[in-house]
């Protein structure tokens, strides 16, 4: 990408030295260096996303061609396609039926407490006035 060579480096170096002080100069790579780490490690995560969601869509598109044709005399490459999307499709599904499952429990039991205290406030507020 960049093309630095050893003199390039010799002068940048000097230069931070003469700005910074030897103090600074030994902070200020390191900071330097932390930046360029989370960098590289954001365009990784980015490329990796990337990837990820070209090969979701690659097997959508494959989906989408099983489904046209029938589902019926699918090339082996094809039919792993589409059992890797089914695989897929049921972990993606798994984690939300289970919160899923636990917020109708949770709203279940707030809806059995609530009502009675409902019911109360209103005639409290009657009786006060």
């Amino acid at each position: 990408m960049f093309d630095i060579g050893f003199w390039e480096l010799v002068l940048i170096s000097v230069v931070g030295l003469v700005v910074l002080g030897p103090e600074r100069l030994p902070h200020a790579i390191r900071s330097v260096s932390r930046f360029i780490g989370a960098a590289k490690t954001m365009a990784s995560s980015v490329k990796d996303e990337l990837s990820h969601e070209l090969k979701v869509q690659e097997l959508q598109e494959n989906l989408r061609k099983a489904e046209q044709m029938g589902m019926e005399d699918l090339d082996p490459k094809l039919k792993a396609s589409v059992e890797e999307l089914k695989r897929a499709a049921q972990e993606v599904q798994r984690p939300y039926a289970n919160e899923q499952s636990a917020d109708k429990k949770a709203e279940s039991t707030e809806a059995d407490n609530s009502p009675a205290s409902d019911t109360r406030e209103p005639s409290a507020d009657k009786k006060a006035e």
